[in-house]
């Protein structure tokens, strides 16, 4: 398949991988649903993208946590486009805290959003994405694969999202569609920024070396090829395939340089 006039939906698409998505997508073609929080800044971007591409985006304000907002979002998109082709589950948020010392509200958040905003935006496009013999994709992380220090929300929400992935596609082997799960590694993005902290609260910086990362705009190509490959799963990184591959030879070890390396960022919680 190519994304010439295929109805594509993102969520998390007002900033860092989503809205690179957008771009990358309107620029191949694809009629786009656009959907997040920030309804203001999603109207910019559908009339930017139209304007430059050609193309037709639509921006619906949605909170993924809430399924009647995921429902609604699936709606909207059949209601203008008759069909889904693609569904992206990028909306996320992530943490960074102990969970010695973590407020419990936190990971509900996390698993609100990562988890199970991707399970009802699913449910509700999985009807048409049948039809269309279309892909269902998840923008997980290592995270999803190998725990984190300081990441225990953000783990569990990206594991059970791999869980579900895994099942999903497994029921789905003989209907044509396509499920993938897309892991970047560390991306340049406002994701560590919005990251909240042990109360609720966004840390407001980032605690990684920022320069050293992939792009949101390079990790929305290396996706949009995998749509197109229909790839299983997508780990992007040497790192991130080296973490996965270890974590299941040699487990114990691993434990020991995931600890070394977060010993090592900026203002460091494990030491």
């Amino acid at each position: 398949m190519d994304f010439k006039n295929k109805v594509v939906i993102i969520t998390g698409a007002s900033s860092g991988i989503g809205k690179a998505l957008a771009e990358e997508l309107a620029q191949r073609g694809a009629n786009l649903v656009l959907g997040a929080r920030q309804y203001v800044t999603l109207c910019e971007i559908t009339a930017d993208l139209e304007a430059k591409y050609a193309i037709k985006a639509v921006a619906v304000q949605a909170d993924v946590s809430r399924e009647e907002d995921c429902e609604q979002l699936i709606k909207q998109t059949v209601t203008t486009f008759g069909r889904v082709d693609v569904l992206i589950n990028n909306a996320g948020l992530s943490m960074r805290a102990l969970f010695k010392d973590l407020d419990l509200a936190v990971i509900r958040n996390l698993m609100d959003v990562n988890f199970w905003g991707s399970v009802y935006c699913t449910k509700y496009a999985l009807p048409e994405i049948l039809k269309t013999q279309g892909s269902i994709v998840a923008i997980s992380s290592i995270a999803g694969y190998r725990g984190l220090p300081g990441r225990t929300g953000y783990s569990s929400s990206k594991f059970a999202m791999n869980g579900f992935m895994e099942a999903l596609r497994t029921e789905l082997l003989k209907t044509g569609v396509h499920v993938m799960v897309a892991c970047p590694g560390f991306t340049t993005s406002n994701i560590r920024v919005a990251a909240l902290a042990k109360d609720g609260v966004a840390h407001g910086e980032t605690s990684m070396e920022e320069g050293k990362m992939m792009t949101a705009e390079e990790v929305a190509i290396r996706i949009s090829d995998g749509i197109i490959k229909r790839k299983r799963t997508l780990i992007m990184t040497g790192q991130g395939k080296l973490a996965v591959w270890m974590n299941k030879l040699f487990p114990a070890f691993t434990d020991k340089k995931v600890f070394e390396l977060f010993a090592k960022e900026k203002n460091a919680l494990i030491k």
